[in-house]
């Protein structure tokens, strides 16, 4: 067995170093010897000083090598050192020239100055008050998040994570760590129960602990959160959290009821059975349901003329022609405290919002339209006329930083000052969102919800429209007819032909739905490629491949999964090139004109737009955007999104973004795209659903191109499987009868 050695010396060469962990091979120098070192050496730079601890292995290509368990990073001894320290880039804002200004003044009192008196680093030439201020905090952070990083390195947290954890923590990141890892699960994004579980191992913590059995059912209730649910059955989520924790079932019962009694969880008896639910959303069903009442039941400011006639009015003045089905949903959409409109493309929707809003102009009624996300909301302005806001920029959302969460400035305390709100694309909307937006509307509003209860659900837990209409409740409207322009188009024709179980008809003279009939993955893959490259590009003469196409798939893994098509996409439509820049992240490499997308909300993240100079706080889950620069002195990305938002990403916030050349269906709601290509194989039953094929077609506008085996797309047309979600709404709104 190799004896441990604890080795002295400086970085004379770094040889490797993997930025995202810290991982470097490095040779250092001291009196007697010089010699290779590997381990996880984060921010380390030649001219540096370590005391490493380690045994020595022989690598069969290398050599000897010094294997590292544990560093130290000692501050210089002498002037000499000091410079090169200060030098090699350890303390962000110093160079060469600046480190032998700085030590020349202050020689080895230097690091003390910086660290208690960075002020009179101003006493320096060409260092002001500014930037004298701004180096003693670099250098005390960078000292700091060392001495996280390696101590934290012993239970394989990652440097990228680590640095994560100092954002959150700051220097209590070891003490939070060490007391309870579990806390790393709730605050930190990227750390799942699994990887705190295996902290907590190393730390000797026991299976049974209050911590980890706690943690263990929020995660547990936090993956169901994450598949659409606001509750759990009580004994399924007993059974689930046991399997996960390798504990019985009643030991996680019993924590349960200390959780509900610390206020944590909720149960409750819902329907006949007990169900659990993480706080937030038992709270936010609750008040959507309260709030809807009495929004629904609340007198309404008349509108002074016959709905009638300003329909006649409408029609003249749009050079509009309703149909009896339309005009009754834009009569019950203003006679009602709360109205869904629902109907699938082509039905008419976007219409009545015209007509709707007509006519509230002619009755003086102060409006809003707004939509989920900021590409629904830019649609409903380009189609109507009318302007149209994301549903949190109505509500004026923003950071708190006290509470570190997202909240709103319109509430029920400063709520809404419009007579009538509409709501388009409702399908998306969750239940924590329709939470904000009913506190924010005071009864005697208008609330009229319009979209397509037949797509997909939101991404978000809750299944609020759907469950509007089925509590029979709110008052509803459901569009069937397809208008004569709309018929003309196979991609309106076949979305209702596969929502009613029938086949879709492809590939028509001169018409927008085609099926490449393929009979191997590989096949098919190669197909997409060469669509994106050549054949489509050449049919559609004013067609972008990066902007206009758009590939959508179920699933994220695989030959045809989002994962492997971004790849492959990449490496044809924006391939390496010496004048592209770009960034390694994991599997992931992100170059210069890659199309990206957020896959988490971030409140806090900056952006500017640089035409109009406004600035702003907050990316969302699903928003898409081009990347316009990389800095790899700073590890910089900068993504430019929709309404010419400019965001800068650290190397460290690159878990948030992927590649979207592909991107799953769930993703792509709300959105329209000029193109759609899918591929069609075999996908797992619970997703190859006649409902996501219906939410992929209705997502082109221009053409839809399917590629694969007619079978399989037959088999997802006959497959009706629609995944119940646990949602309470429905049941809570029908108590209400």
């Amino acid at each position: 067995m190799a004896c441990t050695e604890v080795k002295n010396g400086i970085i004379e060469d770094i040889i490797f170093r993997n930025k995202e962990n810290g991982y470097t091979i490095a040779v250092f120098e001291n009196e007697e010897e010089q010699f290779t070192a590997v381990g996880y050496l984060p921010f380390a730079d030649a001219g540096r000083s370590y005391e490493l601890t380690g045994t020595w292995k022989t690598h069969p290509v290398y050599g000897e090598q010094f294997d590292v368990s544990e560093a130290k990073e000692q501050l210089p001894v002498s002037t000499k050192g000091m410079e090169n320290f200060l030098a090699s880039g350890a303390v962000k804002g110093i160079g060469k020239k600046t480190a032998a200004l700085i030590v020349k003044k202050f020689g080895m009192d230097t690091l003390r100055i910086m660290e208690e008196e960075p002020d009179r680093l101003s006493e320096v030439e060409g260092i002001g008050l500014k930037k004298a201020a701004a180096i003693g905090e670099a250098f005390k952070e960078k000292r700091a998040v060392a001495e996280v990083t390696l101590f934290l390195q012993k239970f394989d947290i990652s440097a990228g994570c680590a640095i994560r954890l100092y954002k959150e923590y700051g220097e209590a990141a070891v003490d939070i760590v060490s007391q309870n890892p579990y806390q790393l699960v709730n605050d930190v994004y990227g750390i799942g129960f699994k990887k705190a579980d295996a902290i907590a191992e190393k730390m000797g913590i026991d299976r049974n602990d209050e911590y980890r059995i706690q943690s263990g059912v929020r995660f547990t209730l936090n993956y169901y959160v994450g598949e659409g649910h606001t509750y759990v059955p009580q004994k399924l989520l007993c059974e689930r959290a046991g399997q996960l924790m390798e504990v019985s079932t009643e030991t996680v019962y019993e924590n349960l009821v200390g959780m509900a009694f610390e206020g944590d969880i909720q149960i409750e008896n819902l329907e006949g059975q007990n169900v659990v639910f993480l706080m937030p959303y038992f709270m936010a069903e609750q008040n959507v349901c309260k709030r809807l009442a009495a929004v629904n039941s609340a007198s309404l400011k008349a509108i002074h003329a016959d709905l009638d006639t300003l329909i006649r009015i409408t029609e003249n003045e749009k050079g509009l022609e309703l149909s009896e089905n339309q005009k009754f949903a834009v009569k019950s959409s203003l006679e009602n405290g709360v109205s869904v409109i629902t109907g699938g493309p082509g039905t008419g929707k976007t219409t009545i919002i015209n007509a709707i809003m007509n006519i509230l102009e002619h009755s003086g009624l102060k409006t809003a339209i707004a939509a989920p996300t900021g590409r629904a909301a830019k649609r409903i302005t380009e189609t109507s006329g009318y302007y149209a806001s994301t549903i949190h920029r109505l509500l004026e959302y923003y950071y708190s930083e006290s509470e570190d969460t997202m909240r709103f400035g319109k509430t029920q305390e400063n709520p809404l000052d419009y007579e009538v709100v509409i709501v388009d694309e409702a399908s998306m909307i969750d239940i924590l969102l329709m939470n904000g937006l009913m506190n924010a509307v005071v009864p005697g509003t208008r609330l009229i919800f319009v979209g397509d209860s037949d797509q997909l659900p939101s991404v978000g837990a809750g299944n609020v429209l759907r469950d509007m209409i089925d509590s029979e409740v709110i008052y509803s409207v459901k569009l069937t007819e397809i208008f004569r322009q709309a018929k003309e188009s196979l991609i309106v024709v076949n979305a209702h032909k596969i929502n009613k179980g029938e086949y879709p008809e492809c590939n028509g003279k001169d018409k927008d739905f085609f099926f490449l009939r393929k009979s191997g993955e590989k096949d098919m893959l190669d197909t997409i490629k060469d669509l994106c490259c050549r054949r489509l590009p050449s049919y559609f003469t004013d067609c972008d491949a990066m902007k206009d196409m758009q590939i959508l798939t179920p699933v994220r893994k695989g030959l045809l999964g989002s994962i492997n098509l971004n790849k492959e996409l990449q490496a044809v439509l924006n391939p390496p090139n010496p004048e592209l820049a770009e960034q390694k992240y994991g599997e992931k490499v992100f170059r210069v004109q890659d199309k990206v997308m957020q896959i988490k909300n971030n409140y806090q993240m900056a952006w500017k737009r640089l035409d109009d100079f406004t600035e702003g706080q907050g990316i969302f889950n699903g928003d898409v955007g081009f990347i316009s620069h990389i800095d790899k002195e700073f590890n910089e990305i900068v993504v430019v999104f929709d309404d010419n938002k400019y965001v800068t990403y650290d190397v460290t916030q690159l878990d948030e973004l992927e590649l979207a050349y592909a991107v799953t269906v769930h993703k792509s709601q709300g959105s329209e795209f000029p193109i759609v290509i899918m591929p069609i194989s075999w996908f797992p039953p619970v997703l190859a659903t006649r409902n996501l094929l219906y939410t992929a077609v209705t997502r082109g506008k221009q053409a839809v191109v399917l590629v694969g085996s007619v079978n399989k797309m037959y088999a997802m047309v006959e497959n009706n499987r629609i995944t119940d979600r646990y949602t309470g709404l429905k049941a809570r709104l029908k108590s209400l009868l």
